[in-house]
């Protein structure tokens, strides 16, 4: 086939083309997506939308319950001096520069920092002031009795009778169907059973209670 030949049917081909597209895009309500609409990619794609997508909500302030015996880093912006880690009290006061006691303890970090930047308004024009938890040694337990390790036991978030003996585990002589929870609240004590042989199997689930500080979980 010729050359000449060649090129006409190309030329041909691209004006039937572009008739073709132009004789579409003259009819009512016909538009052409853009090559690179959101909305055509994300159907394409089978993506959400952004206004299909919840965002997370916003997470409140430290919910964390300052306790005697925890450390506190309280920095106050631009004032070395009155920056310090240190401890609060068994009587849940800690000891700051210019403002002497201050009670800490059954506040959280961010209202404990609201309480300073208000009373240091006396000596400085805006104070900035942030606290961080740097030891939560108020939030503990005790497991006791016939364990390997015994003795306190740090308390996370939402921790478990049951995941507090995983850390501690048993002896060959634990009773491990007589384990029982002491909790004192408001001057009384109260305990709770804990079966562990019917827990693991899944058994007596609201045995497996969230523990609070100071419980104390025996194995006899």
């Amino acid at each position: 086939m010729g050359e000449n030949v060649k090129s006409s049917i190309t030329k041909c081909a691209v004006l039937l083309a572009a008739t073709s597209v132009a004789c579409w895009a003259q009819q009512p309500g016909a538009t052409s997506p853009a090559p690179n609409d959101p909305t055509t990619l994300a159907a394409a794609n089978d993506i959400p939308m952004s206004s299909d997508i919840k965002a997370p909500a916003m997470v409140s302030g430290s919910s964390y319950v300052i306790g005697a015996q925890d450390t506190l880093h309280i920095a106050v912006w631009k004032e070395p001096d009155l920056t310090a880690t240190l401890p609060v009290r068994s009587d849940g006061m800690i000891s700051l520069p210019l403002l002497n006691d201050v009670q800490a303890a059954g506040l959280t970090p961010m209202q404990l920092a609201a309480v300073l930047t208000n009373k240091l308004k006396k000596y400085l024009a805006a104070p900035r002031v942030t606290v961080v938890v740097t030891q939560m040694n108020s939030q503990r337990v005790y497991v006791l009795g016939e364990v390997l390790h015994t003795g306190p036991v740090l308390l996370l978030p939402d921790m478990t009778v049951l995941q507090a003996l995983a850390t501690a585990g048993f002896t060959h002589f634990a009773n491990t169907k007589g384990i029982y929870i002491l909790r004192t609240e408001h001057g009384d004590q109260q305990k709770f059973p804990f079966n562990y042989k019917q827990v693991v199997k899944g058994e007596s689930m609201d045995q497996n209670i969230v523990l609070k500080p100071g419980d104390t979980v025996v194995v006899p």
